[in-house]
């Protein structure tokens, strides 16, 4: 074989290779969707489970849809109406399995908001509501970070001029995906208001979550699927890294311990305490110590425990999985963590700027308001987003699919 044969046989097998990386990355957070699901199945009533099901499964459908033909295109410059053949091109179909990957992040944005506003949402209303955020609002902010735009996350962009040459970091979207997700739900929770019952007279009836088991479920196809969300952000084989599987699973292992001792034992906070690591450590995965993730991560689960109360309890905000505080704050939080526990004096690999971190979350927080608040307000005012109180009080599984979630029980 002559070194030109050579060279292309090579290449040939790099770009398979990034391709099932990829590929293998994608699955990984594909069934990170059914975590979604299931955790929303333990954590609602009998009476809203085939709800939270059919819910997550077809915002999968119209997220991909949208994103194939809009959002992933809006972001990065790609279009993907062309022949296959010049789909496949020379390098295997590395952008098509590339949309793949980045569909998966981008339909957690309908999957994060489904949780906050469970058990009294119309269907569709939502549904159109989660594909006109993944069509447009989403890769919109995505762009800016990770695509063509050159505002906050690329070298000399806009952001880096003022930050000493260093962009905004979102390795993995602890911002761009769970931060966007939890402030764009927080308007959405807010205009539906509580569920029946839940606040009477000012004082607080809390509604108790319908399967423990199921819960849990969830918060482990979450933890695992996470490794292909935070390790496969490298875009391709070669630059593969075991720090960012190790901080994951220390920030993991962070959220855990901490929510444990903070909720005093609560089966609830400590799986999602376990959520609330890996959404911290997303964007300074890559650069952190195993040590700083530990801390980052059970800072994350602090937060989340002691906010969810505030947030329902004081602020009688009836956001049913947490959402807003789990993947809006905590979110938050793991941007600006990256500038502190990325830097070299804490251990971390260097190369970014807490300014830079700050400023990028902060419009992360901004822009995800402003996109929720005109998507839900104009919904309502057109469609209504609320089940009636009858459909409400029948549950959403009998009003709006015409099935209980244990058929058996009701022959």
């Amino acid at each position: 074989m002559d070194n030109a044969a050579l060279s292309v046989g090579l290449q040939q097998l790099t770009n398979s290779g990034n391709v099932l990386f990829l590929l293998l990355g994608s699955i990984l957070v594909f069934s990170m969707h059914a975590g979604f699901a299931f955790l929303e199945v333990g954590s609602v009533r009998k009476k809203s489970q085939v709800n939270a099901l059919v819910k997550i499964i077809t915002d999968w459908g119209f997220s991909t849809i949208v994103y194939f033909l809009i959002g992933f295109p809006l972001a990065y410059g790609i279009s993907f109406l062309r022949p296959a053949a010049e789909l496949l091109g020379s390098n295997q179909g590395f952008d098509i399995i590339h949309f793949f990957f980045l569909l998966t992040f981008a339909a957690c944005i309908p999957a994060i908001i489904s949780g906050g506003i469970a058990e009294r949402a119309k269907f569709w209303p939502q549904s159109i509501a989660g594909a006109i955020l993944v069509a447009f609002a989403y890769p919109i902010f995505e762009s800016f970070v990770w695509g063509k735009n050159s505002l906050l996350g690329q070298p000399g962009c806009w952001l880096s001029g003022i930050t000493g040459g260093i962009p905004f970091h979102d390795y993995a979207g602890s911002v761009v995906v769970h931060s966007i997700g939890g402030w764009m739900a927080l308007p959405a929770i807010i205009i539906l208001g509580p569920r029946l019952k839940r606040y009477v007279n000012g004082e607080s009836f809390g509604i108790k979550v319908s399967n423990i088991p199921l819960l849990a479920l969830g918060s482990w196809l979450l933890c695992v699927g996470w490794f292909g969300f935070n390790v496969v952000s490298a875009g391709q084989l070669s630059s593969i890294s075991g720090l960012v599987a190790v901080n994951s699973l220390m920030a993991m292992v962070g959220g855990i311990i901490t929510a444990l001792i903070v909720s005093k034992n609560d089966v609830t906070f400590i799986h999602n305490g376990a959520l609330a690591g890996l959404i911290a450590v997303c964007s300074g995965s890559d650069v952190m110590h195993p040590l700083g993730a530990l801390i980052v991560g059970g800072i994350a689960a602090f937060i989340f425990v002691k906010l969810f109360y505030v947030e329902t309890e004081i602020f009688k905000i009836d956001d049913v999985l947490g959402v807003w505080p789990l993947h809006g704050v905590a979110g938050t939080w793991g941007g600006i963590a990256c500038g502190i526990f990325g830097m070299k004096m804490f251990g971390g690999l260097g190369g970014v700027s807490l300014l830079a971190q700050i400023i990028g979350s902060l419009a992360a927080v901004i822009f995800a308001l402003l996109s929720g608040w005109i998507v839900y307000t104009i919904l309502n005012k057109t469609m209504g987003l609320r089940l009636s109180e009858h459909d409400e009080f029948m549950g959403p599984d009998l009003s709006i699919h015409n099935i209980e979630a244990y058929p058996e029980e009701s022959l």
